[in-house]
Parts: C-alpha cells; structure tokens; sequence
C-alpha cells in the first residue's frame, strides 16, 4: 500500500472512501473525417444541433431544479443563452460559409476564443470557461452522433476522477453510489463545487494532473474538508480519516459557550432536500423555495399539489419550524406560461412580491391558501414575503393573507395562520426594518441579493465580482442595522443567504445578534459546531471591530 497524498482544495465538508473511475468529457474530433458538405447543409445541421441541445438543456433544468435545488438549475439558463449568443452562432456561420468548415469544426472554432477569454480571467469569471465547454461538448456530441456517458449509473461506491467536470455532468450525479470526486480543474465557487455541496457528495478540486493517471479501481479517502485525498490507504488510515473529518452531526439543538441559543436550519426546495437536511441535523428549514414547484412545467401547480409538497416537508420537521418563501419568481426567474417582460435589468424589475400578487393575484392566493392549509399541520410553519421594499406593500399582504384566511374559515377549511416575516434583502429594507417588525413576527436577511443592492454589483456579473462579498463594511453594517431594528420591535431575525452556511463567518454572525442561521443542509453539523464554540463576549469584540472596519480586507484579517 502506497498511502500517499494529494492535496487540492476541499469543496464539501464530507468525508468518502471508494474506488477511482476515470472520466473524460471531451469530445474529440481528430478521429473526424467526414468532408463538409454544401455551406447551407452544415449550417442546417448546427441549427438542428441547436434545436436538440436546448431540448436537452430544459430536460436537465427540470430534473436538476428536482433532485439538486432551483437555484442550482439556473445554470442550464445561462447555458441556453450561449446557445443564442451571436458572437457563438456568427462565428459558426462565418466558418461554414467562408472556410469551408464541417459544422462540428466550425462549433470547435466558435468556441474557441470564448473558452480562452474566460480562462484569462480572474475567479468566478474564469470558471465559467467551463460552462462554455459543456456546451461546446454538448453540440458536438450531438453533432456527431455519439452516446454521452450515463453518471448517473456509476457502481456503488465510485470515486469519480476527472480533468474537470461540467455542470451537466455534475447534476447526473447520484450521492447514493458516488463517493466522492476528484478533479484537476476548477474551484470553490465552481458550478461542479456548488452542485457537490447540494448533492452532498465529497469532493476535492484543483488537485495535480498526476491524479489522472490512477488505475480504475484504485481506493482513494477523498476528504473534502482538508482537501485531501489519500491513494490506496490501509484500515488504520480510512479509520484515522472518518474519526478526523468534518463535524459531528448533531440533531439537538445547539447553544453558545454562555448558554445562548442559535437555530441552524436548511435551505431547501424540495421535499428530498427536507429529508437530507434532517439527516444533517438542521433544527428545521429557514427558507423552503416554494418556486421549485412552478419552474419547468407548461402549467402552474394547482392548490392541492402545492398543500401535499407543503406537508411533505411539515412531516419531516413535525415540531420544528419551516419557513416558507412565497412565490419567488419573475425577473430572473421566468415562468413559460405566463408572458411576463423581464425588462432590461430583471433584477430590478418585477420580482418576489412584486409579480405574485403584483401581477398574478391569482396565483398568490392559491398559493397563500395551500399555505395556511399546511399550517394546521405537524410543523411549526411560518412564512415570508420576498422583495418587500415599503411599508404599504407589507400593509397589503398582512391584508390579502386576513382575507384568505377569512375565505378558509367561511368554507370549513382547516387551517392556521403561521408565522408572519419579511426578507431583508434591499437597502430599502433595511431602512424601514423597524417598521416591518413592528408588523411581523420576524425578518431573514437574504445576503446574496442584500449584498448584490448594496454594492450595486450583479450576482451574475463576474466582472464586478469582487464587490459581490458580503464582507464589505456596508453589507456588514446593513446586517446589524436590521437586527437592531428586528430587535427593537421584538422580532426574531434570522438569515438564508450563503453567508449563513460558511463556518468561518458564524462567531461574527452570533456576535451581530442573528438569532436563526439557515443554509445548505451540507453544512448544518459545522456551523452547528461553530456556535458551540463561541463565547459571546468574544464574537461581540469580533463584530464591534468588523463594523468598524474600513475595508473587507480588514474584515477578513479579523476573521481570519
């Protein structure tokens, strides 16, 4: 046995022991003789590659927005818009009609640049260099006809081991059979990263390209916390692993060092994920993503269907609290059955609260009566609106929700009305927080779009990456300013942006005064061993001098 090491970067707080399986995505067109046909024939033939590839893309958005999460099915978007890219479809055209190029060629060529582009970059920005390949490879092997490899059938206990892998691969993917990955290429932030944390699945990315030269069947401990992986270890080296890795799951709630309680719960969007986050250990769920059940499908859900989603997950966490979203859709967030303009900067157009009920009542009051339905049930159900920037929007939907909850009484309905809370997720917000405890019985800051509005820096934007870090002293400052306020107006507050879930940032985040931390079930049992951890007058020192910092370099050093 060789025991040896090979150190990457640790993506999944998870531990896996199996056996390397090699993979290689890439197509390869060196085998490729076929001669180019007439110009028009080969621009049809890419058309028709266009055609089937978004097909495929809406098939896997619909199953990953299923089995992994809707956020992380967003990605298939941003796939079948480089699909429609101009600079893509021109450079195919031109090397079809002016060189002479078979489409599958001239799809490489088209690439090409792009690829390169992204590559020079810095960050998140260069990572997407792999979303280009995925659907690069996807044309071609579309193009030349040829079988794409099923992960989702990998044996029991395989360790995938690639160069790198695409968000198309990762979402095949069952945490059931795979154990773990290994790759040469990508980082935390990566598509492939994001998914394994969903699926928690172990992995470990940015490791040396001697790794590629593992025999299949060779056993391997990937240690996604350290980043280690460990080659052909014996007994006592897989013990020693498992006893070291990750934290241990916890299904009691936990407490600071001086006896102050902290909620850790999950976010979710499905009733798989509610399971996986109660084996995690989550106190209960601090932010179900009811929109998951209105994407990819030509009709919206009617009441029933979303009451029995609803109690699905009320029955997983019977006694604990589940914060539900409403309808968070429209914007960015587009549904194919109702023609909605998303405008020239969806973010600021109509979202959240803003299309339902803005725009579809309709389908805001089925959706609030499902609600108060599952309320009666075994869960401690609560709930918030999203998007909410003024006092007279909240005033209107404490009024819709008295008025449904009115309808159900008249028609012997069972029912109850749970929890009522706004997200805090614009400086709007934040200012009138006071004002929206007064009203509710909580807040949830929401830091991924709290931080995009601060900074005026798009999530989606990787040139301005680098002010999309909820570290920045205004973002900070935001944060207790609305706990302050939540607390003034004896509402408990808590947060569901991925801020929550990075253990480095929980003694901060308890010494802000968050009462509730809500995050990806992965990494419930670390945050939960975090809040253990903290003495409260430490992280009040921590926060005090965070707040007072300048810069987010500043912050991290304090963290740090």
């Amino acid at each position: 046995m060789s025991d040896r090491r090979i150190s990457g970067v640790g993506v999944t707080p998870l531990l896996g022991v199996g056996t390397v399986v090699q993979y290689d995505s890439a197509v390869d067109l060196d085998d490729t003789e076929r001669s180019a046909a007439d110009p028009e024939t080969e621009r049809q033939r890419f058309e028709e590659a266009r055609e089937t590839a978004a097909d495929e893309l809406a098939r896997e958005r619909s199953r990953t927005a299923e089995r992994v999460g809707a956020d992380e099915a967003e990605i298939f978007d941003a796939h079948q818009q480089f699909l429609a890219d101009p600079q893509i479809t021109d450079g195919v055209e031109t090397a079809v009609r002016e060189d002479g190029l078979t489409a599958e060629r001239a799809v490489s060529r088209a690439f090409e640049d792009p690829i390169a582009r992204f590559e020079e970059a810095d960050g998140m920005f260069a990572e997407r260099a792999d979303d280009l390949r995925d659907v690069r490879d996807r044309l071609l092997r579309i193009l030349l006809d040829r079988d794409r490899v099923d992960l989702s059938a990998l044996p029991e206990g395989t360790v995938l081991v690639a160069e790198r892998l695409t968000p198309s691969d990762t979402a095949q993917l069952d945490p059931d059979a795979v154990a773990g990955f290994v790759t040469v290429e990508g980082g935390r932030t990566s598509h492939a990263a994001i998914m394994a944390r969903s699926l928690a699945i172990p992995a470990v990315v940015g490791v040396d390209a001697d790794a590629l030269d593992l025999d299949d069947g060779t056993r391997l401990v990937v240690d996604g916390t350290t980043g280690d992986v460990t080659v052909d270890p014996d007994a006592d080296a897989v013990a020693a692993a498992r006893e070291s890795s990750g934290a241990t799951v916890r299904h009691d709630p936990v407490t600071t060092v001086d006896g102050r309680h902290v909620e850790v719960a999950a976010n979710v969007g499905t009733p798989r994920e509610a399971v996986a986050a109660d084996e995690r250990g989550a106190d209960g769920v601090g932010l179900f993503r009811t929109e998951f059940l209105f994407l990819d499908r030509e009709a919206p859900p009617d009441e029933d269907e979303q009451y029995g989603a609803l109690c699905e997950v009320c029955e997983t966490f019977a006694g604990s609290r589940v914060v539900v979203r409403t309808l968070d859709i429209g914007g960015d967030k587009p549904i194919p059955y109702v023609d909605s303009d998303p405008g020239d900067n969806p973010f600021l157009g109509v979202r959240g609260v803003r299309f339902a009920p803005g725009e579809r009542p309709e389908l805001f009051e089925e959706h609030v009566r499902a609600i108060l339905r599952a309320a009666a049930g075994p869960a401690q159900l609560a709930v918030m609106f999203p998007l909410v920037s003024t006092v007279a929007e909240l005033d209107a939907l404490l009024d819709d929700v008295s008025a449904i909850a009115a309808e159900l009484e008249e028609e012997g309905v069972d029912y109850a009305v749970p929890e009522l809370g706004a997200m805090v997720e614009t400086p709007a917000s934040v200012f009138l927080a006071r004002e929206f405890a007064e009203r509710l019985d909580f807040l949830s800051i929401g830091t991924n779009d709290l931080t995009q509005y601060v900074m005026a820096a798009a999530r989606d934007d990787d040139r301005v990456a680098s002010l999309h870090d909820p570290l920045h002293p205004p973002v900070l400052r935001a944060i207790a300013r609305t706990v302050e306020a939540a607390h003034e107006g004896d509402a408990w507050v808590g947060m569901c942006g991925e801020m929550a879930g990075d253990p480095d940032f929980t003694e901060l985040l308890v010494g802000l005064g968050l009462d509730e931390l809500s995050m990806s079930a992965v990494t419930v049992p670390d945050v939960k061993a975090g809040v253990r951890d903290v003495d409260d007058e430490s992280a009040a020192a921590l926060a005090e001098a965070a707040l007072n910092a300048e810069t987010r370099e500043d912050v991290r050093a304090l963290i740090d």
